[in-house]
């Protein structure tokens, strides 16, 4: 299979940033491309609402369904789902995208932010993928797959940020679980993570971080596209990086996915370099 054509995607947070990135790539296909966001009104801080993300999946030649959902409440991650096997008549994939970040030492993080990382991130991804199982079985290929990093142990990562490092690698290790419970039965259950910096919203979290020394999030939505279009069944429990599937795929040349080509690349959070 070479194309998500006719294939439904939940998607959450994928109002902008990588989710949006991803839902239009699927669009591209002629995807039916669900959009599960908070942002259901303009931000002036942050651009793009689920509106504007199903417009530009249709424009991209896709079916859109926008549906405010915040993954922390149960009952609108189950409102969602329904609305969706209702539009579509069933889901293929699931993308555990949306995550909440805070880049601070213990003293420096309110529990608040802690508690909204952990809601969001692990939970979320777990409550997510739970919703959508029931109809993730029923379909021909199914996958899921969660922009979380490969699991580590290493204290260099949890010093700095115990608490995201903790949220985000608890989405790590719900996709491991997942994968060993769900992957028998032929469901995809995988992860991707970026080599380096991603230039979205979330780089502003980083201070002193410039975004001329990361890749558009189109790298990401290109090598997301070459993991769903793969047979599912037997492909479960891979912690993927991006570059590596694409020059598996036969794409090496990724200059074109840098924001500024004469910029020093930096890596991302949790990959050794």
């Amino acid at each position: 299979m070479t194309t998500l054509a006719g294939k439904t995607l939940f998607i959450t947070g994928a109002s902008r940033g990588i989710g949006l990135a991803i839902a239009e790539r699927a669009g591209r296909d002629g995807a039916n491309v669900v959009i599960a966001a908070k942002s259901d009104v303009a931000n002036p801080k942050l651009p793009g609402t689920i509106h504007t993300a199903a417009a530009a999946v249709e424009a991209a030649g896709g079916k859109a369904l926008a549906i405010k959902c915040d993954i922390r409440e149960e009952e609108q991650v189950q409102a969602a789902v329904a609305a969706t096997v209702d539009a579509f008549g069933g889901i293929d994939i699931l993308i555990n995208n949306a995550s909440a970040i805070w880049l601070r030492g213990t003293l420096d993080t309110p529990m608040k932010r802690f508690d909204l990382m952990q809601q969001v991130n692990s939970r979320g991804s777990f409550l997510c993928a739970q919703a959508c199982l029931p109809h993730l079985l029923k379909s021909a290929n199914p996958h899921i797959l969660t922009l979380c990093p490969p699991p580590s142990l290493d204290p260099k990562w949890w010093g700095p940020f115990t608490a995201y490092t903790l949220a985000k690698m608890g989405m790590s290790f719900v996709t491991l679980g997942l994968a060993a419970e769900f992957g028998s039965k032929g469901v995809a259950v995988n992860a991707l993570w970026p080599r380096t910096l991603i230039a979205t919203e979330a780089l502003n979290m980083i201070p002193g971080v410039d975004r001329r020394n990361g890749r558009h999030p189109a790298i990401l939505a290109d090598a997301a596209h070459v993991v769903l279009t793969r047979e599912a069944r037997g492909f479960a429990g891979h912690f993927l990086i991006d570059d590596e599937v694409l020059a598996e795929a036969g794409v090496t040349d990724l200059s074109g996915y840098a924001v500024d080509p004469s910029a020093r690349l930096l890596p991302d959070l949790y990959l050794e370099h």
